[in-house]
């Protein structure tokens, strides 16, 4: 795994951190890359029941793409070989955005964002692609992809249409204005705001919560939830009904009934 990306076990908890905090943890190819692995290796293993994604430092969570690096290609900075073609390219883009944002979204494990500066760009996206987010109140965000003449990517249009509306979404991408910590919850763009310094212990409690669910059954769950979004209401009548009885059959839900008759509090092991 690539330095520009740290991965860690906090108990149940996989918290990785997206590491270029000397350029605001900017996107990079070997970051990006590093994220879906570290994706993949969080949806097979099951030691996971929580992921959370942050960005190192004080100062950004992520600031998106590497503007600078654009600049550095767009100039003919960038020597060596001969260029991709436009297809290539666009390509390259669709398959990034599957491995990482996408992933994210549709990962079988609760996914929460702990945002601790600008989140900015496709690292707005990248938040927005999470199921939670937990936002430091020092710590802004933006669309900004008006401000560099980019249509936008990572599916933020996406996520933020659903999250807050149509209207609301067209006037933070045209306008390209920052969000502050309270506006961001007030609009619903994030979980909770806390105080930067209780970041990292209020995102990791909230986190162990969720990770001492039923961790089977939430990737049931969650599911439903996606399919929510875009399907019609058979479709997802279809699929509650198959994933109800099939987390039915869970040693969680075996457990959970007989901690229901017993009069305490459940154990879930995430089978």
């Amino acid at each position: 795994m690539s330095d520009h990306l740290l991965f860690e076990m906090d108990g149940a908890v996989a918290w990785i951190t997206l590491n270029r905090p000397e350029s605001m943890n900017a996107m990079s190819n070997d970051m990006m890359s590093g994220l879906a692995e570290a994706l993949d290796r969080c949806a097979d293993d099951d030691s996971v029941r929580c992921v959370v994604l942050t960005g190192a430092g004080e100062r950004a969570f992520c600031a998106g793409g590497d503007v600078k690096g654009m600049a550095s290609r767009n100039s003919g900075g960038a020597g060596g070989g001969s260029a991709p073609t436009l297809d290539d390219r666009i390509e390259s883009l669709h398959q990034n955005m599957r491995a990482t944002s996408l992933r994210i979204h549709t990962l079988p494990k609760p996914t929460i964002a702990a945002i601790n500066g600008f989140a900015m760009g496709a690292g707005l996206s990248l938040a927005l692609s999470c199921d939670m987010r937990v936002m430091a109140d020092s710590a802004q965000l933006g669309t900004a992809f008006a401000g560099v003449a980019l249509a936008g990517d990572y599916g933020g249009t996406w996520f933020m249409t659903r999250l807050i509306g149509a209207a609301k979404t067209r006037e933070l991408y045209f306008l390209n204005e920052r969000v502050k910590a309270d506006e961001a919850l007030r609009l619903g763009l994030v979980s909770r705001v806390v105080p930067a310094a209780e970041l990292r212990p209020a995102t990791q409690e909230l986190a162990a919560r969720v990770a001492s669910g039923p961790t089977k059954t939430l990737a049931m769950m969650k599911e439903n939830l996606v399919l929510a979004e875009h399907s019609d209401i058979e479709s997802l009548f279809a699929q509650e009904a198959k994933y109800q009885i099939l987390s039915g059959l869970t040693e969680d839900h075996r457990e959970a009934a007989q901690a229901f008759v017993d009069k305490r509090k459940p154990n879930f092991v995430g089978r």
